[in-house]
């Protein structure tokens, strides 16, 4: 009798959710214009929810803490019912009552991303299965003589119109937000790669832009209290700093009100987007959200800051999840997963008193110039990119007054707005000549704990022999030097590995000389492999630089971060992945990000249960 009750509560509580959900979103998506998928509803989706920068034993921490409470209960969670010993096909809401508490339990383990540790090679590597020749966030490109950054949105395009030939995204019929690919999604919001290729508001006119957000009340209640809060804080942090300098160091160079619409508003909007997508019953969906990952870099990993910004996150990923179990148009398998960790760290310049390129310089002699950069990946940065695309989208469609406020809008963004710039010359020569009046010309560029150096000697990658020809004495006082921990080149197809005891050379085999330089990382192996991999793209450095690893945990890194990623050792190289509970898969063979793809790829294709788990 009781089991009887459960179930007749339970499908009472499923059919006036269902209908709550369907009058709600259905009046939301005819005013966005946005039709339903034409993807068949009997084939079972998937929701990605990426953290950016949360390592598996951080979110662990967190988790006892008390700073992800939501995803904690998602692996504590167990069947609402069970069910007796009548089958289940007799009572259809019941089963599918019985399968959405099947569907909220998940499991939690630990993968490896892959060297580069970092979003673009990440995300290449889930979306596409491809991130081969993305060494970095920044790179340099000597035969061009361009300088590559991943938040520029025409590299990110190009970028992945290479890395996707003859493969399928694994978004396709989908939708993608707030990330550096698309994965062939059908609507992208704020996706680098896919910028102006469709506006998320585009079919909506005037007011009925602010119409969408009133008719979720709630939304806009939190969306202005969070943001009040936001600047408050913000506002009695500077004060603070008036007394106390070292207090509080703003890492945006944003005004607090963008960063309030960035950080706030805009985490609101991709997660309004999921919960619009789920209705019409999208077959993929991928989110990320940046905020921990940026505020760490600049406040620690386990600051308040940072921890406040993954509760939110948290609190997205519930509302997120209470959609896909309570509002059932398409079955969802939801997964949570980081891209990368992140390190402690200690900054190069603060220890040593300058950065990598002018220590390099240094060494040289005078006359050498150094084309040094490093900086923030900056993702608020980027959104605004996205956020001045949208305004120029529903600018057209508004009264003559509502236009002038949008320019205005768009002047404020635009004064504020701070991108790399991007580097951009002629074709030069293919000839392999050598100019040996540019032996003074440098390109350095960082990326966390990882640098890569290019010398414009030749527009051809560089062996360590010719390195060492041209710098007689570089290449030693870089292996010397306390901040340092490896030295990467290349010689005739061989990967040489440079430490202060000894040296490493990988080929077809391996060939040890003085102490192994990665005997003191966990997996040396697996390390060894992905510097050969990394040394083996065209547009690696001539001679790749990582940052010394210290007992107390830290890695010295190349900007000015607390935390970092990008390179090597520490929690950077294990991000986490929480998957669903009915699913038995072991990714302890996942080494690279690529490793994922297949798994993802499977939902294209209507995989069974089985077929799932043997992608991994």
């Amino acid at each position: 009798m009781t089991s009887w009750f459960t179930r007749k509560i339970v499908d009472l509580f499923s059919a006036l959710a269902d209908f709550y959900y369907s009058r709600k979103y259905e009046a939301i998506a005819e005013r966005m214009g946005l039709e339903e998928s034409q993807v068949s509803a009997q084939k079972q989706g998937f929701i990605v929810i990426q953290i950016d920068g949360l390592a598996y034993d951080h979110l662990i921490e967190a988790m006892a803490r008390g700073h992800a409470p939501h995803m904690k209960r998602l692996l504590e969670k167990k069947a609402l019912w069970q069910p007796f010993d009548v089958p289940l096909v007799l009572w259809p809401q019941g089963q599918r009552a019985q399968d959405r508490a099947q569907d909220a339990a998940l499991k939690l383990a630990r993968w490896r991303c892959g060297l580069p540790s970092t979003t673009p090679a990440a995300q290449a590597g889930i979306m596409f299965g491809n991130n081969f020749d993305i060494p970095a966030f920044r790179w340099y490109e000597k035969e061009s003589n361009t300088s590559v950054v991943c938040k520029v949105p025409r590299l990110a395009k190009a970028m992945q119109d290479r890395i996707s030939i003859g493969r399928r995204g694994i978004l396709r019929g989908g939708s993608s937000y707030v990330n550096m690919f698309d994965g062939d999604a059908r609507l992208s919001l704020f996706t680098l790669s896919a910028i102006n290729s469709q506006r998320f508001f585009e079919s909506v006119r005037g007011v009925g832009f602010l119409l969408l957000f009133l008719l979720s009340p709630l939304r806009v209640l939190r969306v202005i209290l969070l943001s009040l809060w936001e600047y408050l804080v913000d506002l009695g942090k500077r004060f603070v700093a008036l007394f106390v300098p070292s207090y509080y160091q703003p890492f945006s160079v944003l005004s607090p009100f963008l960063q309030i619409i960035t950080n706030v508003v805009f985490r609101e909007i991709q997660t309004f987007g999921c919960l619009i997508d789920i209705y019409r019953g999208m077959p993929a969906i991928y989110t990320n959200y940046y905020s921990y990952d940026e505020i760490a870099h600049h406040f620690k990993i386990a600051s308040a800051e940072a921890l406040k910004a993954l509760r939110g996150i948290d609190n997205q990923i519930k509302q997120i999840d209470r959609m896909r179990t309570q509002y059932r148009r398409r079955h969802y398998d939801l997964y949570i997963l980081s891209d990368h960790g992140l390190t402690p760290s200690v900054p190069f310049k603060k220890a040593y008193g300058r950065t990598l390129g002018q220590y390099i310089a240094e060494q040289i002699g005078e006359g050498v110039f150094t084309d040094e950069r490093g900086g923030e990946e900056r993702p608020s940065a980027a959104k605004a990119l996205f956020l001045l695309e949208e305004l120029k989208g529903i600018e057209a469609r508004l009264s003559e007054r509502g236009a002038s406020l949008v320019q205005a809008a768009y002047r404020f963004v635009d004064k504020r707005l701070v991108v790399d710039p991007v580097l951009s010359s002629a074709e030069v020569d293919e000839d392999d000549s050598w100019d040996l009046s540019k032996r003074s010309d440098i390109v350095v560029r960082n990326s966390g704990s990882m640098s890569h150096v290019y010398f414009n000697v030749t527009p051809r990658p560089m062996n360590l022999s010719e390195i060492a020809l041209i710098y007689p004495s570089l290449l030693n006082r870089l292996v010397e030097h306390e901040g340092i921990g490896l030295v990467v080149g290349r010689e005739e197809g061989e990967t040489v590995i440079v430490g202060k005891d000894g040296t490493l050379t990988l080929n077809e085999g391996v060939e040890v000389r003085g102490k192994d330089p990665l005997l003191s990382l966990p997996e040396p192996e697996l390390a060894a492999s992905q510097l050969h991999q990394l040394a083996s793209f065209p547009h690696s450095g001539d001679i790749i630089i990582f940052g010394a690893w210290r007992e107390d945990g830290e890695v010295v890194c190349f900007e000015n971060q607390v935390a970092s990623h990008g390179g090597l050792g520490g929690p950077q190289d294990y991000p986490f992945i929480m998957y669903p509970g009915r699913l038995s898969l072991d990714f302890e063979e996942v080494t690279n990000a690529k490793d994922l793809y297949p798994h993802f790829a499977a939902y294209l294709d209507g995989a069974s249960r089985e077929k799932l788990e043997d992608t991994i």
